[in-house]
């Protein structure tokens, strides 16, 4: 019987697994940031003098050549970064926060000291943080980026099927920005061995890293290897290149010596991508039983001055139910901050908070219950570009979540049940989807006379288990014990590494670790299914065999392949040529609200998940879990508090920014579905890291209203608006 063990799980817990900056290279020196404390403006003038003198800096260094560092490009524009400003290039301050030296010396401790006696003059200028703020400007997202797959979605007359409708649903929902915090700071160690560019670094993106730094630094990008074996938790933070590695490579090879970086966890907040605020408002038009006419989704979206973060919140909206008509909208509203980013279900977690709030609304001005008028409203059919979908198993996920929650027994009535303690319980609903996405991948596998196996592949380990579920496609496949085969990923001297983000990791390597057992099979003169005696036939062979094969999405050419080798991104979807593709997901919460302080605990959660094929059904479940907290978390404890005087975030420290803890989590059902969808891929996986967020955030608010008989419009849901 095969091990489903999480293969990694060892390395982990024993601390042989080496991140990043656990890296310590012989001579090695220590960096640190001197950053701005105006929101925006120029700096005038930077003092280091006192920096200098203390005892073991080496270097202090607050502008680069434009010459030797040049500008990394933003990862949704062409380039590499997760935002285009590179600091250290000139006098501008775009964000409070931003880097305005980078101080090296002999220890951490000296570093930091030198780092924080770093004085600088400002020309301020006035600050917008705020999507209401005096200054803020807003764009049109259609007609700033007018790319078709960020064009609004249109679909018949929305507007005039709303209108006319006998119940209307017309409400606006606020969604607070939020970090990702992952438990790894971002941070680098590099060196320069012979000539070549070493990257240690926790990252989702190595192609990225690797490319980006060749523009920056003017190299060819066959002198640089980045290594990012395990990632401390990326969340969509780490997707891209980040502005300290290329300052960082340069004073390296200025002093000849290694270089380790690791940004505080306040500059964290300050200098990596976050979830930005936003504003939805959703407009239902429904007949009197409950089924949906027609939907309105318009969204702002905030984003910063130097960069159109681009919106796609209504992707997965206007795919949730089949609506005859429905209409998008997307404004980005540009604010003096670092660039939003893709934090965990980017749009998806926000869009989907709105608008399953707006659809339990629903549920209740037509007097249906909420399990059924979302069954009622199912489709087989992507209503936006009227192809099939490969599979979709939202109905099943909501009757078998029902059951296993006991909704049966939910008293319609908000405010009628309570528990023993005279708490206020309240059961709440809600369904979720994330579009089905896949990139080119390219997979190197070896077979050696010991029987082992070497796999490598696109793909990063962020903890969610990648390596496992490769393991397991290649155990099962030879029918070889999964210690006999290691995973190599993140590291671009075996694979080009595209981005592993988007859920489609998975869904990416699997296919191209697939298809080369198929190749690796006929080299080995082995059947095209069974067992293999891996030893026997290498024996045969007199020497390893090794395969090489490259696999698109359904849909992509072949040249799609080299756009990755480039470092560029490669996606395709989640609409194919002959249908869509969308993981699926009904979560069930149920709230406890103390009766005097009102508080709220979240004592149980059923969750029913539609991933296609389960991979790995220990890391799988982890990441249900792990999803279902974050929701939890997102719905009432996270909101990064930004300062409308003097920019920034406010709460830049995991002391002020409340996040999930082991008190606040109890019981989280998880349950699959576990039907392959083929017509995806010949591995029948799809992806599940990010849809098992989607939706959570929805029901909390949904069960908070069943439990108290109000609304909420707002995240997250505090005290204040409870009692």
């Amino acid at each position: 019987m095969t091990d489903t063990r999480r293969v990694d799980a060892h390395e982990k817990v024993t601390g042989k697994a080496a991140y990043g900056t656990d890296r310590v290279p012989d001579g090695l020196a220590h960096a640190a940031l001197a950053t701005a404390r105006v929101g925006r403006g120029r700096v005038s003038d930077v003092d280091t003098h006192a920096a200098e003198a203390v005892p073991g800096v080496l270097l202090v260094v607050t502008r680069f050549d434009a010459e030797e560092l040049r500008g990394p490009g933003f990862i949704m524009g062409g380039g590499f970064s997760f935002q285009s400003l590179q600091p250290l290039l000139d006098d501008r301050i775009a964000y409070r926060g931003q880097p305005i030296a980078l101080v090296v010396a002999e220890t951490p401790v000296a570093a930091t000291e030198a780092a924080e006696l770093v004085t600088a003059a400002y020309e301020p200028e006035p600050v917008a943080v705020h999507l209401d703020a005096a200054g803020a400007t807003t764009l049109v997202q259609e007609e700033a980026i007018p790319l078709p797959f960020l064009a609004d979605i249109k679909v018949g007359d929305a507007d005039a099927a709303v209108d006319a409708s006998p119940v209307r649903i017309d409400r606006t929902y606020e969604h607070a920005a939020q970090h990702a915090v992952p438990m790894e700071l971002n941070g680098a160690v590099v060196e320069w061995r012979d000539g070549t560019l070493v990257v240690h670094e926790g990252t989702q993106n190595a192609a990225a890293v690797r490319h980006g730094l060749a523009q920056q630094l003017g190299l060819d990008a066959e002198h640089i290897e980045v290594r990012s074996p395990y990632v401390g938790g990326g969340f969509g933070q780490k997707n891209s290149l980040q502005p300290h590695l290329a300052p960082l490579a340069l004073v390296s090879r200025r002093l000849g010596r290694p270089v380790k970086l690791v940004l505080t966890r306040a500059q964290t907040f300050h200098n990596g991508s976050f979830r930005p605020a936003t504003r939805h408002r959703v407009r239902l038009g429904a007949d009197a039983a409950g089924k949906i006419l027609a939907a309105v989704h318009e969204v702002d979206q905030q984003t910063s001055r130097h960069d159109l973060f681009p919106a796609m919140h209504t992707e997965v909206t206007s795919r949730l139910y089949g609506f005859e008509a429905f209409r998008g909208r997307h404004r980005l509203v540009q604010t003096d901050v670092q660039t939003p980013g893709y934090m965990r279900a980017p749009f998806e977690s926000s869009a989907m908070f709105a608008f399953e709030s707006a659809v339990d609304e629903l549920a209740y001005a037509t007097g249906q219950d909420p399990v059924a008028l979302r069954l009622a409203n199912d489709t087989m059919t992507d209503s936006v570009s009227g192809r099939p979908f490969s599979t979709r198993f939202l109905a099943e996920c909501l009757r078998r979540g029902a059951e296993r929650f006991g909704w049966a027994g939910r008293d319609p009535a908000p405010g009628s049940m309570r528990a023993d303690d005279g708490s206020l319980v309240g059961w709440g609903v809600a369904a979720g989807n994330y579009p089905g996405n896949v990139a080119p991948a390219v997979a190197h596998l070896t077979a050696g006379a010991d029987g082992r196996v070497t796999v490598a592949v696109d793909g990063h380990e962020m903890g969610q288990g990648i390596r496992s579920a490769i393991a397991l496609l290649v155990a099962n496949d030879l029918g070889i014990a999964v210690r006999d085969i290691e995973v190599r990923v993140g590291d671009t001297r075996v694979a080009p590494q595209h981005l592993t983000a988007g859920s489609w990791g998975t869904a990416t390597a699997l296919p191209a670790v697939h298809a080369g057992l198929r190749e690796l099979r006929k080299h080995l003169n082995a059947a095209d299914t069974g067992a293999v005696d891996v030893a026997a036939a290498v024996g045969r062979a007199g020497h390893p065999v090794e395969v090489e094969v490259a696999t698109v999405g359904a849909g992509q050419g072949p040249e799609v392949v080299e756009q990755s080798k480039a470092g560029h991104l490669a996606i395709a979807g989640p609409v194919y040529p002959e249908f869509a593709t969308f993981s699926w997901v009904a979560h069930f919460v149920e709230v406890r609200v103390e009766p005097t302080t009102c508080r709220i605990r979240v004592p149980r959660v059923v969750s029913v998940v539609d991933c296609g094929r389960v991979a790995s059904p220990v890391t799988a479940a982890s990441q249900v879990r792990g999803g279902v907290i974050w929701g939890i978390g997102g719905a009432l404890r996270e909101e990064s508090l930004a300062d409308p005087g003097r920019g920034g975030f406010l709460n830049a420290t995991l002391e002020e920014y409340p996040v999930m803890v082991n008190a606040d989590v109890h019981r989280i059902d998880v349950d699959f579905v576990d039907r392959p969808d083929f017509r995806f891929n010949p591995v029948g996986v799809k992806g599940l890291g990010e849809v098992s967020m989607v939706g959570v955030a929805a029901a909390v608010a949904n069960a908070v209203h069943h439990a108290t008989g109000r609304r909420h419009h707002r995240l997250p849901i505090r005290l204040e608006d409870v009692l």
